[in-house]
């Protein structure tokens, strides 16, 4: 609107039409008078416009074309104290609050690690949490919606920091009168004659075909039953006698269904870690002091921060 004119040139305009008095307006301007006359000459001599009529002594007033650009200017000025007010309240909201995303089959032990973490430079921060599947929590990171997520087994991808805190193998939920209820471990080629009720691709991609690329290594000709959603779906079935699921920890631990066993496999393909997952780009403290604090509560042995890679400035 005002290609040519800073946004000071505009309040000079704004507050001269206002006092239509060149000494006034520049004491509300914090500006010599002097200063304020060649302001305003500028403005008319590069746009070809004559904003004011100048009587004799102090009188003036408005023109035609000076009406017309003092409204607009008006106007250009409430816009810019809103974005900046809106930019400032986004950047005030962004130090205050966190999005951390997980998947539906999340421990709920790594949730609670996450809402007992207080920072002493925050200490009006805020969690909010997010539900969702593997791959859409990798996306939504990246695309801002998550400043943190907790994934099983990310993609490998460099505009992410994925920094492990634990790792654990897949197991196998049973009926307890399965031939091999009675062994501690199994391994995948105990499930063979069965069929196996696995997560549906898009729940996590990556952990699906693990799976069914060990099943080919090990030339086991499986019969997927059933793609499922949740744990509690996946264990529901079992119960019927439809199958056998092959689920990854903890989702199979924390559930008590009659009639239903929990194997760990000991096969060393089928172990994944657990990561929190970051933009490698992301510079916030409040985000980086956050996953600090995070790792050092779920890790034994706590990283160096040179250890965790994370983007903290200095």
């Amino acid at each position: 609107m005002f290609p040519n004119i800073e946004v000071r040139h505009l309040h000079a305009v704004v507050v001269l039409a206002e006092e239509m008095n060149f000494t006034r307006a520049a004491y509300r301007l914090h500006i010599t008078q002097p200063a304020l006359t060649l302001q305003i000459n500028e403005i008319e001599k590069e746009n070809r416009l004559r904003l004011f009529i100048r009587g004799r002594g102090q009188t003036m007033q408005l023109t035609d074309a000076g009406r017309i650009f003092v409204e607009e200017a008006k106007s250009a000025l409430c816009h810019a104290e809103r974005a900046i007010q809106r930019a400032r309240a986004a950047d005030e909201a962004a130090d205050n609050m966190l999005v951390v995303g997980h998947s539906p089959y999340v421990d709920q032990a790594w949730i609670s690690g996450v809402l007992a973490i207080q920072l002493p430079l925050y200490p009006n921060l805020r969690i909010r949490l997010a539900t969702r599947f593997a791959m859409d929590l990798v996306r939504n990171v990246l695309a801002g919606e998550l400043n943190l997520a907790l994934v099983t087994a990310p993609p490998k991808d460099a505009r992410i920091t994925a920094v492990p805190f634990v790792r654990a193998p897949l197991y196998a939920v049973l009926p307890e009168t399965h031939r091999t209820a009675e062994k501690e471990r199994l391994a995948l080629r105990d499930l063979a004659d069965d069929d196996w009720i696995l997560f549906a691709r898009q729940v996590h991609p990556i952990i699906h075909e693990a799976i069914v690329e060990r099943a080919q290594s090990e030339a086991i000709l499986f019969k997927e039953a059933h793609d499922v959603f949740t744990a509690q779906q996946a264990v529901h079935l079992v119960s019927e006698h439809v199958g056998v699921a092959i689920l990854a920890k903890p989702m199979p631990l924390d559930l008590r269904v009659d009639g239903v066993v929990v194997k760990e496999l000991s096969d060393a393909s089928l172990w994944f870690e657990t990561c929190l997952v970051m933009r490698a780009d992301d510079n916030s403290r409040v985000v980086n002091e956050f996953a600090r604090s995070f790792l050092h509560q779920r890790l034994e042995r706590p990283l160096r921060p040179k250890q965790m890679d994370l983007p903290l400035p200095a």
